[in-house]
């Protein structure tokens, strides 16, 4: 009798253990929401808006788009940190609010350690240009002519603490060469002030530039990504041209709440790495001026503590300030 009660404890105990089980093979079983950190229209909210339908059709679940714009990302960030780790919140986490404003000394609504990454989705990178006007045509050019005019040239970017903003202060740091770092309220009106020669120089991603560089109306010095873009081939990059080391890409990422499941995190990850080889998404994705970047969740968090470390060096050396 001893016996026979024992098995049917055990039998109770492995019924109990199945629904949990089966719980888990079928993932996702309700619709996912997608906080994306910046509003409709944007780059990022594209390329979720690209990646949902593929997604969905691997995963045989829908996605609900939420777009929580405001305080350079750390509204949205902070609604994902603070949500349950089980797979149905998720977030496009930008490279600002994971790397850069963190080091600025402020408060933060979520600490990025609240975030589990998933796969960065996109990579931004920009081009560095002169004006038609100046008489450079390559980084060492650049370094020469800024050498020979210390302080009197400077770089137009889209903005104090944004990605080009952070471009051109690496630029200046790693070149060795002391250059005034002008501010914009975006890409565009700095393309139209160094296209107009008011600035000798410009760090632009490449939907504003692209065209101005192939009619031959800009000096493309080099593109900021550590690869040639395959939009802009005979572009060298700023490492190949003298810059050695020289990287500097804006960048989003799929994150979900620290304490998510391996496993949800591996099968999202799959699903999205999948999607992000589909050639409809690639299309879309380089048609905004980006390249798409899956990796692996381990390759993602090494990424994000590398760039933490690099901007977080630069902040404090060149004295950068949060808008």
């Amino acid at each position: 009798m001893r016996h026979v009660g024992m098995i049917g404890v055990l039998a109770v105990a492995a019924l109990a253990l199945l629904p949990l089980r089966v719980c888990k093979a079928a993932y996702p079983e309700q619709l996912i929401k997608v906080i994306v950190t910046f509003p409709p229209g944007g780059s990022a909210d594209i390329v979720m808006r690209a990646l949902e339908p593929v997604v969905a059709a691997e995963l045989k679940q829908g996605f609900v788009i939420e777009n929580r714009a405001g305080a350079g990302g750390n509204i949205g960030m902070a609604a994902v940190a603070q949500a349950r780790p089980d797979g149905y919140t998720l977030g496009v986490a930008p490279a600002g609010a994971l790397t850069v404003t963190p080091h600025f000394n402020q408060t933060m609504p979520f600490d990025p350690k609240d975030l589990a990454p998933i796969t960065l989705l996109a990579e931004i990178p920009f081009v560095l240009v002169a004006s038609g006007n100046v008489p450079a045509h390559s980084v060492a050019e650049t370094i020469a002519l800024a050498r020979a005019k210390p302080g009197a040239l400077s770089i137009g970017h889209g903005g104090n603490s944004t990605a080009m903003h952070l471009t051109a202060a690496l630029f200046t740091q790693k070149a060795g060469v002391a250059m005034e770092l002008v501010p914009y309220r975006g890409t565009a009106p700095a393309a139209v002030d160094v296209l107009a020669g008011h600035v000798p120089f410009a760090v632009l991603d490449i939907p504003a530039s692209k065209q101005l560089i192939l009619e031959g109306k800009l000096n493309a010095i080099g593109v900021s990504s550590a690869r040639r873009l395959p939009t802009l081939p005979d572009v060298p990059t700023l490492a190949e041209s003298g810059i050695g080391g020289f990287e500097s890409v804006g960048w989003f990422g799929l994150v979900a709440p620290a304490g998510t499941p391996g496993e949800i995190v591996a099968r999202l990850n799959a699903a999205f790495v999948k999607a992000l080889g589909d050639p409809s998404v690639i299309e879309k994705i380089r048609t905004l001026g980006a390249e798409p970047a899956p990796t692996s969740p381990e390759q993602f968090a090494r990424f994000i503590q590398s760039e933490s470390a690099k901007w977080g060096k630069l902040v404090s050396e060149a004295g950068i300030k949060p808008n």
